[in-house]
């Protein structure tokens, strides 16, 4: 009976010895199955599209941000105080150059103007008297002295108040449109109060900085070109002044250029898209925009090189609707990767649809 148990304990042993044998065998062929499944998956890489890239000519440029100032502009104030006696122009009018603005009451300085005047008179008598009586050695050269002084005293005292005088009539320093007005008649007004604004736009200045890097292409007379919102005209302007030298926190040359505005579309404080034109490149390499990877420091792309996705650094120039200049990284006749290019790596294998 013994010796029966003892048999019957070894067959199941070499059962669950068999079993576990089995097991074994069947995960690892499940493995070797799913490896290589995998490794034929690898083999056909992953499918994205590609573009082969050739040189053709292109206008290299840059945007920038600028601002439309106004030709001339200033804040007009009077010279001297007083009660406005009237006001001679219409808010948001043209004016022309001399035109009268504002009179201010001159009662008082008028008043002064009669007596100095007189004074003057007087002292122009006494004047050649003492002169008279020099010749006839009657007072002496002091006594002359005196009384001529006191004549040109006069003289200056009329020149002074005629002078004031004038003060008191404000004209438009130049042609333009005046503004909005801060004053009424009958008011008392200062020199520090503001009449209005006058802006000649006839002309109008564009302001813009432009990286230190292309300060050197910065020429007098070069156009450039701009828009402004609410109007799909692009303007042209001629650089005729910039700063005698970069500023050094922002790294930038600031630039000024003029152009004609017949319209008066362009308001002076308006924001403004600036092209400034780079130059012309024979053999431009364009890319689809969508290849670029922004990365911390810079642009990436990938390339095919052997069948296996390349990453590689690029800079960048102008760019079109569609497309961006490279200027650094790639050369005529690469297969530059256009879709699918996020999911990728360095060295993936990949099958590349030509577009």
């Amino acid at each position: 009976m013994k010796k029966k148990s003892i048999i019957a304990l070894s067959l199941l042993l070499l059962g669950v010895i068999a079993l576990v044998f089995y097991r074994i065998d069947q995960n690892k062929k499940k493995e070797e199955k799913n490896s290589g499944g995998f490794a034929s998956g690898n083999r056909s890489g992953a499918k994205v599209f590609g573009k082969v890239i050739f040189g053709q000519p292109f206008s290299d440029y840059i945007s920038l941000s600028g601002s439309i100032e106004a030709n001339e502009q200033v804040d007009i104030h009077p010279e001297i105080g007083g009660i406005i006696e009237s006001i001679n122009f219409n808010e948001g009018s043209q004016v022309s150059q001399g035109q009268v603005l504002v009179r201010i009451n001159d009662a008082e300085l008028r008043a002064q103007l009669a007596q100095a005047k007189t004074r003057n008179e007087l002292s122009a008598e006494n004047e050649r008297r003492a002169k008279l009586l020099l010749e006839k050695e009657a007072i002496s050269q002091e006594e002359y002295d005196i009384a001529s002084a006191d004549y040109r005293t006069a003289q200056s005292q009329i020149q002074l108040i005629q002078a004031q005088l004038d003060k008191t009539v404000v004209k438009a320093p130049f042609s333009g449109v005046i503004g909005l007005r801060n004053i009424s008649k009958g008011s008392y007004i200062s020199s520090t109060i503001s009449i209005a604004r006058l802006v000649n736009t006839a002309q109008v200045k564009l302001l813009f900085a432009i990286p230190e890097k292309y300060a050197y292409m910065v020429a007098k007379n070069k156009p450039v070109h701009f828009t402004v919102q609410g109007y799909d005209v692009a303007y042209t302007a001629k650089i005729y002044a910039t700063e005698p030298s970069i500023e050094a926190n922002t790294r930038t040359l600031l630039v000024r250029a003029i152009a004609e505005n017949p319209s008066n579309n362009l308001i002076p404080g308006a924001f403004a898209n600036v092209t400034f034109p780079l130059e012309d490149v024979e053999k431009g390499l364009l890319v689809p925009a969508e290849a670029l990877i922004p990365i911390q420091n810079g642009k990436k792309l990938f390339v095919v090189k052997n069948g296996k996705a390349k990453e590689v650094l690029v800079e960048t120039g102008g760019r079109t609707a569609a497309d961006v200049l490279v200027t650094k990284g790639i050369y005529e006749g690469d297969t530059v990767l256009t879709s699918g290019v996020m999911s990728l790596r360095d060295g993936s294998a990949v099958e590349v649809n030509l577009r």
